[in-house]
């Protein structure tokens, strides 16, 4: 017995003085626990509205500020007129478009009713319905103040839906899954091929041989760029013809920024393996480095209005983020290259940043 919690002990002993193990065992389920927490809500924040005011009256100033007051809605700008609704969406920022139509003041004393217009940004369909029940249940509290006559009034609200009128799903979790699944595959693939020759000792005869350094790794690395090119290829694909979802813009363009991304992720596999000898380690980096940020930190499901700001600063260094956008406005919105030119050169240089240093871990490692 004594043999028995001496052997015990020693298990103790051993995973104490393994700080991966702690980290594994006490850091990554507080850190999950923090994320899901702080990011799975439904709870929308500070949306960001634009309000095309036809009428321009004091009820309808009311209404703009009985909005912007809630905490679910930040103003944004002002439109002047229907042909701003399009441009203001394909920006990105606008989550909702208010439209009072002429004559609202005269329209709800004279008639007793009148009609508002809420257009929602439905690439995100879920963000989109939640923030059209918002506007709607602001419009019914601000009704509840004024119906204090016999004669009640009436706030028609006219929900309409940008990009995605049938508020499909799958218009939001394509992108997603394709940004994930690229992600993994470009990294998690790459990272493994190398450190699987470091682990089996076979990197150093790799090394010895006429090719150099460089040709090495880039010759590891280039079937993960074919393959993960045709990966993206077949996602676009089923996308388009199993579930509907269009690509309204240029194709050259989402091919472009797809191989992009793939060579991003590659170049971040590539510091993975300089920086870790074995393939468990690696994996496990990638699984928790790149998935679960991939999922939670990259508007994928939740929008990152919602979180803390803390957690938004983390959002904006994860390449997912950038590249969500930019396959949300070329399939569901059409734009060029003129809509997103800011997230394909932070795309670019988080490539350049990543082949950089890991130029760099592999010359340290070869030295």
């Amino acid at each position: 017995m004594k043999r028995f919690w001496g052997f015990v002990v020693k298990e103790f002993l051993h995973i104490f003085r393994d700080y991966r193990t702690l980290l594994i065992l006490f850091g990554m389920p507080a850190v999950q626990l923090i994320l899901f927490g702080f990011v799975i809500t439904n709870e929308i924040k500070d949306a960001r509205f634009a309000v095309l005011d036809l009428s321009k009256d004091e009820t309808t100033r009311q209404i703009t500020e009985k909005i912007t007051s809630s905490g679910y809605f930040r103003l944004d700008r002002n439109l002047n007129t229907y042909h701003e609704i399009e441009a203001a969406f394909r920006e990105g920022d606008i989550r909702l478009v208010v439209v009072f139509e002429p004559d609202f003041a005269r329209r709800l004393e004279k008639e007793r009713a009148a009609h508002v217009q809420l257009i929602g940004d439905a690439s995100d369909p879920n963000t989109a319905n939640i923030l059209v029940n918002y506007a709607t249940g602001i419009l019914n509290n601000y009704l509840l103040s004024l119906n204090a006559e016999a004669i009640p009034l009436q706030i028609i609200p006219e929900a309409r839906m940008m990009y995605n009128q049938e508020l499909k799903g799958v218009f939001m979790f394509v992108p997603g899954l394709m940004a994930m699944l690229l992600m993994l595959i470009s990294a998690l693939m790459t990272s493994l091929s190398i450190t699987r020759e470091k682990e089996l000792g076979t990197m150093e005869l790799l090394l010895a041989s006429p090719l150099r350094p460089m040709q090495i790794v880039v010759g590891k690395v280039f079937p993960y760029v074919f393959l993960a090119f045709i990966n993206a290829c077949i996602i676009i694909l089923l996308g388009w013809a199993v579930f509907g979802v269009p690509v309204r813009g240029s194709i050259a363009l989402l091919l472009f920024e797809s191989f992009l991304f793939i060579s991003m992720a590659l170049s971040l596999g590539i510091l993975i393996s300089c920086i870790t000898n074995s393939q468990q380690l690696a994996m496990m980096i990638s699984l928790v480095a790149l998935m679960l940020p991939t999922i939670l930190l990259s508007g994928f499901i939740f929008p990152v209005e919602n979180m803390p700001v803390i957690l938004q600063w983390l959002c904006h260094i994860m390449p997912p983020m950038y590249f969500i956008t930019v396959i949300k406005s070329i399939m569901l919105k059409g734009n060029g290259l003129f809509f997103i030119w800011k997230e394909t050169l932070i795309l670019i240089g988080f490539t350049l940043f990543f082949i950089l240093l890991s130029v760099k871990k592999f010359k340290i490692r070869l030295a």
